[in-house]
C-alpha cells in the first residue's frame, strides 16, 4: 500500500489483493472503513506451539501440533511448520507433516499462518525432536526381495509366518476341509556384513478351492530369508481339499525357535465346511480348525486360534493370524466364527486373519473355499541409542 497528499486529503492505493473491488486511490477515510469493515487484507497472529512428534524409525518425519492464533487476519490462511536447522517445511491443520528430515539430527519447529495481507509472527519453538533411525525392515508383499545390511550393523534377529493354506471348495452333497496355518520360525544372533545382500521370499497366501467337483484349495507359500551360510524357511500351511481330513499345518527349518501351523478343520459328510487352523506361534502350535460350530482350538505361544463352521450348512470360517511384533497373547477359539488372533494378529473371518492363517472350506452345493491369509518377513537390528540387542520372542522386537 502507498499512501500521498493529494488536494488535502491523504489517499491511499488500494493493493491488487484487497477483496474489495475498489481500486485506484483511497482516501483514509475509505481506507479506514476497509479495515474496520475486515475487507483490507491483514496478517494473522502467532499460533501457539504444539508438541512435535517423531514419526517411525528411518521415516525422517515429525508431527507438529498447534493452536490457530484468535487474530486469524482476513482471507483465506495457510499454516506452515518450519524446521530448524534446515528449514524443512509442512503445510495444513494441526498436526502438520513435516517430511524429508535427516534421522539423528535434532529438531526444533516454529507455526506461521498466512493470508493475502502477509505472513504473521511465528509461534514460539517446539521441544527438540530427533527422528530415529530404522531399526527395523518389514516384508508383507508376496515375491521375492533384497534386503541390504545397514552400514555398522552386524547381527540381525529375523522372524518368517508362512502363507495359510485355502481352503477346499464344496460339492453338491458335502463341504470341503479348512487350509491349514502357515508356519512360523525365528533366527537370532544372526551375524552378517555391513553391505551384504540377502534373498527375502515372503509366501503368498493359499487360495480356495472352486466348485463343481469340489477342487482343492492351494498350500500357503513358503516365506525365508537367504543367504551365504544361512537358511531360514517357514513353510505354508497345507491346502483344504474333499474329500481330506483338513490342510495340515506349516513347520519350519533352520529355526532358533517357532512353531507349527493349526491344522484345517475336517470336513463334514452333508454339512457344512471345516474351519482354518491358526498361524503357528512363537513358541507353540496354532490351533487346528473344526468342522462343527463349536469353537476351535485356542493358539499356544502366542499363535492363532481355529476356526469353526459359522452355521449349518454353511463355509468355515478362517483360522486367526499372527503378529510379526514378539510374542503376545494366544489367540482364543471362537464358536462359529474365525479364530481369534495370536499375538497382535487379526481375527480369522472369510479367509485367515493377518498373517498366516488357514483358510475355511467351502460349503455343500455352492460353497467355493475361501483363501488362507498371506505370510510376512520382518528383520530387526540393534542401533546405539534407540532399540537394544533384539532377539525373538519378545526382547527388544516389538515397535518399528
Amino acid at each position: 500500500m502507498s499512501m500521498r497528499y493529494k488536494g488535502g486529503v491523504i489517499s491511499a492505493t488500494a493493493p491488487t489483493t484487497s477483496t474489495s473491488a475498489a481500486k485506484g486511490i483511497w482516501s483514509a477515510t475509505q481506507l479506514m472503513q476497509a479495515v474496520a469493515a475486515g475487507t483490507w487484507p491483514r496478517s494473522p497472529g502467532a499460533p501457539t506451539i504444539g508438541t512435535a512428534t517423531a514419526g517411525a524409525g528411518g521415516s525422517g518425519v515429525v508431527t507438529v501440533t498447534y493452536t490457530a492464533p484468535t487474530d486469524l487476519g482476513t482471507g483465506a490462511i495457510t499454516f506452515t511448520a518450519t524446521s530448524s536447522p534446515s528449514g524443512f517445511t509442512g503445510t495444513g491443520a494441526s498436526p502438520i507433516t513435516v517430511s524429508g528430515l535427516t534421522t539423528g539430527t535434532a529438531y526444533t519447529f516454529t507455526v506461521t499462518g498466512t493470508t493475502p495481507g502477509g505472513t504473521g509472527p511465528e509461534s514460539a519453538a517446539s521441544n527438540s525432536v530427533t527422528p530415529p533411525p530404522a531399526t527395523s525392515s518389514v516384508y508383507t508383499t508376496a515375491g521375492t526381495f533384497t534386503f541390504v545390511v545397514p552400514t555398522s550393523v552386524t547381527n540381525l534377529a529375523i522372524v518368517a509366518v508362512a502363507g495359510g493354506g485355502g481352503g477346499g471348495g464344496g460339492t453338491c452333497t458335502d463341504g470341503a476341509s479348512g487350509g491349514g496355518g502357515g508356519g512360523l520360525g525365528y533366527k537370532n544372533s544372526l551375524s552378517v556384513t555391513p553391505g551384504a545382500s540377502y534373498a527375502v521370499v515372503v509366501g503368498a497366501n493359499g487360495v480356495g478351492g472352486t466348485l463343481p467337483g469340489g477342487s482343492a484349495g492351494t498350500a500357503g507359500g513358503n516365506s525365508s530369508f537367504i543367504g551365504t551360510g544361512v537358511t531360514l524357511v517357514a513353510t505354508g500351511g497345507g491346502r483344504g481339499d474333499y474329500p481330506t481330513s483338513g490342510g495340515l499345518g506349516g513347520s519350519n527349518t533352520g529355526a532358533t525357535g517357532g512353531g507349527t501351523g493349526g491344522k484345517g478343520g475336517a470336513y463334514s459328510n452333508c454339512v457344512g465346511g471345516g474351519g482354518g487352523g491358526g498361524a503357528a506361534g512363537y513358541s507353540g502350535t496354532g490351533g487346528a480348525g473344526v468342522a462343527s460350530t463349536s469353537a476351535g482350538a485356542s493358539g499356544a505361544g502366542g499363535g492363532g486360534a481355529g476356526g469353526s463352521r459359522v452355521s449349518t450348512n454353511s463355509f468355515g470360517a478362517g483360522g486367526g493370524g499372527v503378529g510379526i511384533l514378539g510374542q503376545g497373547t494366544s489367540g482364543t477359539g471362537v464358536a462359529g466364527g474365525g479364530g481369534g488372533g495370536g499375538s497382535g494378529g487379526c481375527n480369522g473371518s472369510t479367509t485367515g486373519g493377518i498373517y498366516g492363517g488357514g483358510g475355511g472350506g467351502g460349503a455343500r452345493c455352492n460353497g467355493a473355499g475361501k483363501a488362507g491369509a498371506k505370510g510376512a518377513v520382518r528383520i530387526v537390528w540393534c542401533v546405539c541409542g534407540y532399540r537394544g540387542t533384539p532377539s525373538f520372542p519378545s526382547t527388544n522386537v516389538s515397535g518399528t
